[in-house]
């Protein structure tokens, strides 16, 4: 029961957004009592933070595979964007943490931890990435590039799934490559 209410969840957040979760919606949703739903998770809270934990660790495991192969920057970059595509492809929905990230003000601090934990996770593998193809620049000036990187692939996705249009960020990211922003 624990996982369909998660998936459920995810479901909601990625559609609607953090404040849209409701236990009475998701244990109806689910065909369980909504005291059930507080029987794994005490809080909405206890939920949010449980969400983007696994997200996170889902996303990390995923991208260490990558890493792992001896494939290029280029590669690389073409599967993690693939990732923020593929959540626009299912209902137009956005990245769990990068929705949860828009409602930073309303979200519990355990909440904003695990948020905040996904965005470093990929900051740092960004940087990993970039430093394939720039093996002599420095850390520093790896990490602010992974962060501009990230920042605009998360806002690239946020402004196709507001004009209804995957289109958007596919030619958004076409033009990061062409302008060798991203590699």
């Amino acid at each position: 029961m624990r996982e369909a209410v998660m998936t459920a969840a995810r479901a909601t957040v990625q559609s609607h957004g953090y404040n849209a979760l409701s236990f009475r919606e998701l244990a109806k949703e689910v065909g369980i009592k909504s005291a059930s739903v507080h029987y794994h998770f005490p809080t909405k809270g206890d939920l949010g933070a449980a969400l983007a934990r696994r997200y996170t660790e889902e996303g990390a495991a995923y991208l260490a595979e990558l890493l792992a192969t001896p494939e290029d920057a280029t590669w690389c970059m073409d599967r993690y964007t693939e990732i923020f595509r593929s959540a626009l492809a299912n209902d137009n929905r956005m990245c769990l943490c990068g929705i949860m990230s828009a409602e930073l003000d309303d979200l519990p601090t355990e909440v904003r931890t695990e948020v905040d934990k996904f965005a470093a996770m990929n900051v740092g593998w960004l940087a990993k990435v970039l430093s394939r193809a720039r093996p002599s620049a420095r850390d520093q000036d790896l990490q602010e590039h992974a962060m501009a990187i990230f920042a605009a692939i998360e806002g690239a996705q946020l402004i196709a799934r507001g004009c209804r249009d995957i289109g958007i960020y596919d030619r958004t990211i076409r033009a990061y490559r062409a302008t060798g922003f991203i590699p």
